[in-house]
Formats: structure tokens, sequence, C-alpha cells
């Protein structure tokens, strides 16, 4: 009985080594590791600005649905894939709710996002037709950052210049997929929005608040 053991774990171990190994992350640069981390918390910012308005505007189920089921599965998925790549994580608390909401503990972007989420909820709780906008503007600037680099990254760094990073540098596919996946969804957020605005000041009449009005009318099927 051993012996045979044996012998089927030798078999096992020889046909093994004819299978395929499992694809390995590849190493990112310096604009893609940076990148990444930023849109970790640039998720985090969309989540937790709909969560809070959703707590000051409980009948607007946009907020609501929004913040607790896409941004919050869009932030996991780029926490996910800084794990992948061996990336810490800068803000592992950021699922402890509520007392993670409006809290931005990376070392290198903590603190613009935390001056963005501040700005965003004063702008937002003067009125829901503000908070709707704010939504909106959030899905404009997520969907540029995620494309092109984001200017505070360049600002704040030596080596990474305007142009090395985002969506339309990276050649990793695994980061090429999850932010094309993360515009789309942005998209169909964008035009959510939109559809409540405009049914407060008519229709076809949202202007663009960082995209061009081209680009988000091509969004919104205009």
């Amino acid at each position: 009985m051993k012996l045979l053991t044996l012998t089927g774990a030798m078999v096992l171990v020889v046909f093994s080594l004819w299978l395929p190994l499992p694809a390995l992350a590849g190493v990112l640069d310096a604009g893609e590791t940076a990148h990444l981390i930023f849109m970790r918390e640039e998720e985090k910012l969309a989540r937790d600005v709909y969560l809070t308005m959703a707590s000051l505007y409980p009948d607007a189920s946009t907020f609501s649905t929004i913040g607790t089921q896409s941004e919050q599965t869009h932030t996991d998925t780029v926490r996910d894939m800084l794990a992948k790549y061996g990336i810490p994580d800068p803000n592992p608390d950021a699922n402890n709710l509520p007392g993670s909401i409006g809290v931005f503990t990376g070392e290198d972007y903590g603190w613009y996002f935390t001056e963005k989420y501040l700005a965003l909820v004063e702008q937002g709780r003067t009125s829901l037709l503000a908070a709707l906008y704010v939504g909106a503007f959030i899905e404009e600037l997520d969907m540029l950052d995620i494309v092109g680099c984001p200017k505070v990254i360049v600002e704040t760094s030596s080596s990474i210049d305007e142009g090395q990073c985002g969506l339309t540098y990276t050649d990793e596919p695994a980061l090429q997929n999850m932010y094309t996946h993360l515009v789309e969804g942005s998209k169909d957020h964008l035009r959510s929005y939109v559809k409540n605005i405009e049914a407060i000041i008519g229709a076809g009449n949202y202007v663009a608040q960082v995209l061009t009005q081209a680009e988000v009318d091509a969004i919104l099927g205009r």
C-alpha cells in the first residue's frame, strides 16, 4: 500500500510539471503604482460622499444605491488589485463603517481626498439639487482621472510626468480591464445623476462640469 501511494504521488508530481503555471502579476512602474493607490482613494471618496448625501437626503435613493453597491464594489476592486501587485493599501480600514467615512489615511494623497470630501459635502448639504450636481461632478472627475494622469499625481511627484499614468498609459492587461470597467460604471452613474438633475432643471439642460460638453453629451446619448 505504501509503495502504491508513493508511486501515485510520483505520477502526480510528474503530471503537474506539464500543467501551465498560473499567470503572475507584472511589475508596475512608478506611474502605474501611484495611479492605483490614487484610484483606491478616489473610489472611496465617491462612496463616502454618496453615503453622506444619502444620510442627508434619505428620500433620494440614488445616493444610497450607488454608494452602498457600485462604489463599494469599485473601491474594493481597486483594493484587491493593490494586493495582487503587492502594494500596501492606503486605506486598510476603509470598510470599518461608518467610522471610516471621510477618513483618508494614504500617505501620498490622503490630504487631497480629505479636502475633496469636506468641500463636496459642504456643497452638497445646501440642497438636493446641489447634492445631485456633486454626484455628477464626482463621476465626471472619476472618468477623467481613470483615463489620464491626475494633476495632483504629477504635481506631487518628482518622477511622474504628465501622461505617465492612467488607462491610456498602462500596458498591464489587469489594470486596463479594471479601469475600463470603472469608466463604464461611471458613465452609468453620470446618466443616473443627470436624469435626476434634469427632472428638476428640465431635460437637456445639464452642463458638463469636468469633461467637455461633447464628451458628456456622447455619454448621455445626445
